[in-house]
């Protein structure tokens, strides 16, 4: 099966004034279905460029992106807001919850991009809260709520449209790091249930919650490795849920 994303000779250049710099110079990766991927490095060294080329939020200055074998590097800004909507759910450190709106409000605002019907938005929401934990919660505004509630209504509004992808900025940044076991812990379910995810992060401590593990340096990727104690979890895991297929 092809990668869900290919990036091939991906360059990032930015200019300021007379000078020019690569964010990202001549990146190959390829991720597969399934993947649980922690992006790392050090400030400076691409993360945030890749974050964004990979949600379509920006385009590479040159090279080849592929995303569900489409490429999608050189398409106008409406195309790829549809692809944003379709195919990518994006999860923030600051949770970017419309502050006067419930949390059913929120999570069912990317539907509305849809022109699905309020019924049907309201249903799709309540499932997604309920995934996350929060059903007893969707009436709360998030002033309401904790941190970590906060994060899960932005990850349900992230899987409300039953995105290909969930992609992950820093988002335990502004957590407790108990609270930060729970998210993570949601997403290791979320993983199971096939989502394949992309997290960006400096903590060493999620990146050792992934499955594979990639590092940036000078906008170049330098490591790329699998977790081997957090692989063989996750084929423990899929061994026991065919087993149960059976």
């Amino acid at each position: 099966m092809a990668p869900i994303i290919s990036l091939k000779n991906i360059a990032r250049l930015y200019k300021m004034g007379n000078q020019a710099f690569y964010a990202l110079n001549n990146f190959n990766l390829d991720i597969q279905y399934n993947d649980f991927v922690a992006i790392t490095g050090q400030s400076g060294s691409g993360k945030s460029t890749l974050m964004n080329i990979l949600g379509c939020l920006d385009y590479p200055t040159s090279g080849e992106y592929k995303l569900k074998e489409r490429d999608v590097a050189k398409l106008d800004e409406t195309t790829l807001a549809g692809i944003r909507n379709l195919e990518i759910g994006f999860i923030f450190q600051s949770f970017n919850l419309l502050p006067r709106s419930s949390a059913l409000q929120n999570v069912m605002q990317p539907l509305i991009y849809r022109g699905m019907p309020i019924k049907e938005r309201r249903i799709k929401a309540e499932l997604a809260l309920t995934r996350v934990g929060l059903k007893d919660r969707i009436d709360h505004l998030p002033n309401q709520l904790s941190g970590g509630q906060r994060q899960r209504v932005a990850i349900a509004r992230a899987l409300v449209t039953e995105p290909a992808i969930l992609l992950a900025d820093e988002p335990t940044g502004n957590l407790d790091s108990a609270t930060t076991m729970e998210i993570m812990a949601l997403f290791d379910e979320l993983h199971q249930d096939g989502q394949t995810l992309i997290i960006v992060t400096h903590e060493q401590e999620i990146a050792d919650r992934c499955q594979r593990v990639i590092r940036l340096t000078d906008g170049c990727l330098v490591a790329d490795s699998l977790n081997p104690q957090i692989e063989q979890h996750y084929k423990e895991q899929q061994l026991i849920k065919e087993s149960a297929n059976v």
